[in-house]
């Protein structure tokens, strides 16, 4: 057998320093559930909406499953195009105020295609100093130079961009609403300096897709910014309930991805019973366009309680609300007592977070009622107060 030794003595070393991570089972994955015969209220999801289990979205999955089958079967460029693709498509380019819309496997594989399809060995990427993973490794594999800007920086951004080398393009990526801290790009700004210097600008809107901007459009149709921001890049297993993720752009853009995105060549169609189901969360999205800024009053009410108990909340101001508590044991320990209490909150460490900023992860969702959002606060502020965390 292989030697793995070296793997338990790594793993050792991350369980040390409280960092080692592990699947849970969990019974149900709706924003309240039923834990060891308890209702515990989960904090931990990205259902922002409740759409993973809306009767409409599980109908419209249902219907495509029984029409077209539980798989694509090969990949989009074979014969893994379905009608049910095309229509999804169109829908979302609408839906985001674009001329065309790319499908991909999930949001990860929509990045890493895009960002490694733009660039290559002599151009730049310029990415937020916490821009998501996904991002990062598609600049990785693009081989280009890859420089950071301090988060939400637009002057040190600028002064990046003034560096470029003649023969390079640049390509700037950045979160709008960032999927850790819950604040949001300076996007008007960072599109402004993007077009006096002639970058490409790649946007995504995982965390902002459904929520933000009119019918959930996210923060770019909110701002009004599609010509600004060439590429649009969004999640279809967040506020829409499903799994997947696409790129908007122009029909030049996704012409070039369609011929260079390797995730994306390389992959079998997204199943239909999931394109039904965004079909069926778009169209849920259409009749009732006040979701996401119900979700924002109930999310803003909610970190004023904290925020008025002592907890930091770093710079939030959406549906996701950090509690940020520093020390990696500490965070553990408060999370495991939230548990024992009825919350079900997201421990988040290093390296998804910077060292020194271990937190929990508060979603907020259309699932939890105002009445949990207030218990929920009483009981996040008493159980600090017990860990001497206030």
């Amino acid at each position: 057998m292989t030697d793995e030794t070296w793997m338990e003595t790594e793993l050792a070393q991350l369980r040390a320093q409280g960092l080692e991570r592990q699947l849970q089972v969990m019974p149900d994955a709706g924003g309240v559930l039923m834990l060891d015969g308890r209702r515990v209220l989960n904090f931990s999801s990205n259902d922002y909406l409740g759409l993973a289990r809306a009767p409409a979205v599980l109908e419209a999955a249902a219907a495509a499953l029984r029409c077209w089958g539980a798989g694509a079967t090969a990949s989009r460029l074979v014969v893994g195009t379905l009608p049910c693709h095309a229509e999804l498509e169109t829908r979302l380019a609408q839906f985001k105020g674009y001329a065309a819309a790319l499908v991909f496997g999930s949001g990860y594989l929509a990045n890493v295609g895009a960002v490694s399809a733009l660039v290559g060995r002599h151009d730049r990427v310029l990415a937020d100093k916490l821009a998501h993973a996904s991002l990062l490794d598609g600049a990785t594999l693009s081989r280009a130079a890859i420089h950071r800007f301090q988060h939400n920086d637009v002057d040190h951004l600028l002064r990046l961009l003034r560096q470029k080398p003649a023969s390079a393009r640049d390509l700037i990526i950045t979160e709008s609403v960032f999927s850790m801290d819950g604040d949001l790009a300076p996007l008007r700004d960072i599109a402004r300096v993007a077009q006096e210097q002639g970058a490409m600008l790649l946007v995504d809107e995982a965390h902002a897709t459904g929520v933000w901007g009119p019918g959930g459009t996210g923060l770019i149709g909110e701002l009004r910014l599609q010509q600004a921001v060439s590429v649009a890049m969004g999640t279809l297993s967040k506020a829409l309930g499903a799994y997947g993720g696409f790129i908007a752009g122009s029909e030049t853009l996704k012409r070039w991805l369609v011929n260079r995105a390797r995730p994306f060549i390389f992959s079998t169609g997204l199943p239909p019973p999931c394109v039904g189901a965004v079909l069926g969360a778009l169209d849920v999205l259409k009749k009732n366009p006040g979701m996401g800024a119900d979700l924002l009053r109930r999310a803003d009410a909610f970190r004023q309680r904290l925020q008025a108990s002592g907890f930091n909340t770093g710079s939030s101001v959406s549906q996701i609300v950090p509690v940020i508590i520093g020390d990696n044991q500490k965070m553990l320990a408060f999370a495991r007592r939230l548990r024992d209490h009825g919350i079900l909150a997201a421990a988040i460490r290093p390296p998804t977070v910077p060292a020194g900023t271990a937190r929990l992860r508060l979603s907020v969702t259309l699932e939890h009622t105002c009445e949990d959002l207030n218990r929920a606060a009483e009981i996040l502020t008493n159980t600090a107060r017990e860990e001497c965390l206030l």
